[in-house]
């Protein structure tokens, strides 16, 4: 999704990846719907995330719900670290201008994909019988693609890295014996990065510069955006345990808004269309950039039964406001490139789970399983190669080591299986003139590895 003053679909598309939040090392395909990253917890992970929002076995559980801090006791710290290594391949790949000329690069790749590896820190200290104050960091958000200069869809993108810092400080009240209350505030760091090339063959073309040929790649210019914001949200959550072994929880996390400011640099090429372009037209030139975007609010529930004193099983629902990410407007410090208004057109979107953890008698050991549907927020009509999502089924299993009271050790693999995803994007699109027709079909999966260690002070 390029910068183009002639190309508003490009212009909103990079402004766009600077709004979509990352990680501190951000990963491609946010392993939720959208750009959204789960992989806050090893302990959750192990049961894919089922009945997260009704509280887990460690601290962590206070990123899903606040409310969840009064199950636990005592003063601790927790680290956990998800090495994600997704798996991208785009095939059939095929792009022409909007003069019909194909546009010549290679065709496939063979992983567009990035493999990260994704922290979250938490601290809590419990303040008194019934009261708990917390602080977790984590990455909540994230996306990075990187393709070659000379693929087919170069003028769609190139590289898109994202990242973010999400800091929260929250509090847990023990109201009744069966009810916990919490809430949290969210203070959200994004930085991004954003890289496509510029068909300024097309573009000269159509401008009446002879010597420009649609498609070129040596008459090819690149554009890079950089931006970053902070920006501000809460959580709410409830707890509550209406019989012993049973524990039901709800949740609810804020939209995040940011105004994003940022640079957009061009390099013209050395054929001498860019400059040409440039010169008659004001535009490609270094400039600023802002937009206004929102990142979405979600609401889950989670239910946690104790079916005997070694089992307890669990599911979870997660719905997340997608739709609120319908248009992007871009403003630029050079009136040269006007405003642009891209529809995105995405849909709100649900995560399903289930799970069962297993502790033996008189054992350290605890092991875990779930298994999870989690929903894409788009299809075909809007999806783009710096976002090839697809609805994606998730499969895992984990476990925890618990040598002494105040340490445990836990690890969770998780593979995900995603539904293929078809690429079509056409000249006829808003804004797209310029940036071409392009089709292909992406064959996607991800394994996820997580380790975390409690300490009990």
């Amino acid at each position: 999704m390029g910068i183009c003053a002639t190309d508003r679909r490009g212009r909103s598309g990079r402004i766009l990846l600077i709004a979509m939040a990352g990680a501190w090392a951000p990963a491609l395909e946010a392993q939720a719907s959208g750009y959204q990253l789960r992989e806050q917890s090893a302990t959750a992970q192990g049961n894919a995330f089922a009945g997260a929002a009704a509280g887990g076995d460690d601290m962590s559980a206070m990123f899903f719900n606040p409310a969840s801090m009064t199950q636990f006791t005592g003063d601790g710290a927790a680290l956990h670290l998800s090495y994600i290594a997704p798996r991208v391949e785009l095939d059939g790949a095929a792009a022409s201008t909007v003069l019909g000329t194909p546009i010549a690069g290679n065709a496939s790749d063979d992983n567009a994909a990035v493999t990260v590896l994704v922290p979250a820190l938490y601290g809590m200290w419990q303040a008194s019988e019934d009261w708990r104050v917390g602080l977790s960091v984590n990455v909540p958000f994230g996306l990075e693609t990187d393709y070659s200069r000379d693929w087919v869809g170069r003028y769609q993108a190139v590289g898109s890295q994202v990242k973010t810092i999400n800091v929260s400080p929250q509090v847990a009240w023990r109201a009744t014996p069966w009810l916990s209350l919490g809430a949290g505030i969210q203070a959200q760091y994004i930085d991004a990065t954003l890289s496509n090339a510029v068909d300024f063959g097309t573009i000269g073309r159509a401008a009446g510069i002879s010597a420009a040929v649609p498609g070129s790649r040596s008459q090819d210019g690149f554009t890079e955006v950089q931006g970053d914001d902070w920006g501000y949200g809460y959580s709410l959550g409830a707890v509550a345990e209406p019989v012993d072994g049973t524990r039901i929880g709800l949740s609810y996390r804020s939209r995040v808004e940011h105004g994003l400011k940022g640079d957009a640099a061009f390099d013209l090429g050395s054929s001498g269309v860019g400059t040409a372009l440039a010169a008659a037209t004001g535009a490609f030139r270094d400039t600023g950039a802002s937009a206004a975007v929102t990142t979405p609010a979600s609401l889950s529930i989670g239910v946690r039964q104790r079916v005997s004193p070694e089992w307890t099983v669990m599911g979870g629902l997660e719905w997340t406001e997608w739709s609120v990410f319908d248009e992007l407007r871009i403003e630029f410090d050079n009136a040269a490139q006007s405003d642009s208004v891209t529809r995105e057109g995405w849909k709100d979107t649900w995560f399903a789970s289930l799970g069962a953890t297993y502790r033996p008698a008189d054992s350290p050991w605890t092991f875990r399983a779930g298994v999870a549907y989690d929903q894409a927020p788009l299809d075909t009509g809007n999806r783009t190669p710096r976002i090839p999502d697809g609805d994606r089924y998730w499969l895992s299993a984990g476990a925890s080591y618990q040598p002494t009271p105040w340490l445990s050790v836990t690890a969770a693999y998780t593979h995900l299986f995603v539904a293929d995803a078809e690429l079509d994007l056409g000249t006829s699109d808003t804004g797209s003139t310029f940036r071409g027709n392009l089709t292909g079909n992406y064959e996607s999966s991800v394994d996820i590895v997580a380790v975390s260690a409690r300490l009990l002070f």
